[in-house]
């Protein structure tokens, strides 16, 4: 079983008042360079982007680290990789401030956690 930590990208980038508005892209790639170098107990790191913040990652796999473009709204490429995840067993902590998604994705047996948690992780 694999510890699988699927990332709301414009959430986690949008909870922190640091200029991101101006440059989504370079946000989004700021987030995943300190992704891809986290020291964390997941297997595999799910970074879902969407909108603007896709130019800044290409979408594709970085060892442990899966870059995910949005097709439309991150919300349904969360919930459809949280239920991929879940239905090979793995177990998956989703992060996100979005109480409906935080609900979806609980539906479907994910445990959901803030992007302050995951940016304390990351040391910020």
């Amino acid at each position: 079983m694999k510890h699988v930590l699927v990332v709301d990208g414009a959430n986690v980038v949008g909870s922190r008042p640091d200029g991101w508005w101006r440059d989504r892209a370079g946000a989004a790639a700021r987030l995943h360079g300190r992704l891809a170098v986290a020291d964390t107990t997941y297997d595999e790191i799910v970074l879902v982007l969407e909108g603007q913040a896709k130019g800044g990652v290409p979408r594709g796999r970085d060892a442990h680290l899966r870059t995910v473009h949005a097709s439309k709204d991150g919300d349904a490429d969360i919930a459809r990789e949280t239920a991929a995840a879940r239905a090979q067993g793995h177990t998956v902590v989703v992060i996100t401030a979005d109480r409906a998604l935080q609900m979806r994705v609980e539906g479907l047996g994910a445990r959901t956690m803030s992007p302050g948690w995951l940016l304390d992780l990351l040391g910020s």
